[in-house]
């Protein structure tokens, strides 16, 4: 078996997050200057020196940007929250949704919109709902005894099937006026968002506190009782990945609503092109998920254009045949 030396891995990994983050500032610059209407880059570099007009004013740092912060932010979350997933449950089929986090938010968030309560409202459900599947997933799954990824796993997806049951009643509850907003929301809709501070500084926030952790990471996915043997906190390691990885999902699926793929592909992509090592993975996971995200909102906002897709169908437009690439891939190499 051919060996690599340390510091070639670390090359490599440079190599790899560099690419990544051209990629990520390529991705939002574009998001700015590609629409239903295009600007150049020189306009809108003298919109940033405050000369532009006032309707290129608005365009770009009313409408534009926002969006392109809130759909990279949005992708990073999913993207992290799907790495450490593929961790806890040590299955490489587990994407953030898996244990019915996204359910509950969207079930809290749609009832607001069904109620007319508005947008705040809907975000404070929205989190109510996430917050109440995490304690009861946390409650169930693990029991009396230590975490059981098996166990956790089936948990989620009854209580995700659960969640599943109750928005489907309360779309078929909803009124015609309000169905086209819920339904564009559950496929995932980046349309009428701009509140990107959050979301970033959510992402930021875990991965700064998710990297310090990255060499136990490396242990935990090789085995439980590995991970025992040499020392790692398994218990304590768990609950932290558990926590952290719905916290982002909940803030991901209260910002845009459910979209699926990012946290699935993105992570496998990255251990495809430089290994399962989550010094890696991580800070890959944070700017893959974003710029994928990014360019798929673009894609959204062109390909129809006047008129915007939801996001969710692009993701799944491009997830499906790029993940069956990444299975015929793996089963080659095996």
């Amino acid at each position: 078996m051919k060996t690599v030396h340390p510091n070639a891995l670390n090359r490599r990994t440079l190599i790899i997050l560099a690419i990544l983050s051209f990629l990520a500032v390529a991705s939002v610059l574009g998001s700015l200057f590609l629409g239903s209407v295009g600007l150049s880059p020189a306009v809108v570099l003298r919109t940033f020196a405050g000369h532009g007009s006032s309707l290129d004013s608005t365009l770009v740092l009313e409408l534009r940007l926002p969006r392109a912060l809130a759909a990279f932010a949005t992708g990073g979350l999913l993207g992290l929250a799907g790495a450490l997933m593929q961790v806890l449950l040590r299955n490489p089929l587990a994407d953030p949704y898996i244990l019915g986090v996204s359910g509950g938010a969207a079930a809290g968030a749609l009832f607001a919109i069904l109620a007319g309560l508005g947008t705040v409202f809907a975000t404070v459900t929205g989190f109510g709902g996430a917050l109440a599947t995490i304690v009861l997933v946390f409650l169930l799954g693990r029991g009396h005894g230590s975490w059981a990824p098996t166990r956790l796993l089936l948990t989620g997806v009854v209580i995700a099937a659960g969640w599943g049951a109750v928005i489907s009643l309360l779309l078929t509850l909803s009124p015609d006026a309000t169905l086209r907003s819920m339904l564009f929301w559950i496929m995932g809709d980046l349309a009428y968002r701009s509140a990107w501070k959050l979301p970033l500084a959510v992402l930021v926030g875990a991965l700064l506190a998710s990297l310090p952790l990255a060499r136990q990471l490396n242990v935990l996915a090789r085995g439980e009782l590995r991970a025992r043997a040499l020392g790692v906190p398994v218990g304590a390691l768990a609950l932290w990945l558990y926590v952290m990885a719905s916290m982002m999902t909940a803030v991901a699926v209260v910002e845009a609503g459910t979209i699926g793929f990012v946290g699935l592909i993105v992570p496998h992509m990255l251990r495809l092109a430089g290994g399962s090592d989550h010094r890696l993975v991580l800070p890959g996971a944070a700017l893959g998920g974003g710029v994928l995200l990014t360019l798929a909102d673009l894609i959204a906002r062109i390909a129809a254009a006047p008129r915007a897709l939801p996001v969710g169908v692009v993701t799944a437009a491009l997830g499906v045949p790029l993940f069956l690439y990444l299975l015929l891939r793996t089963r080659g190499r095996e």
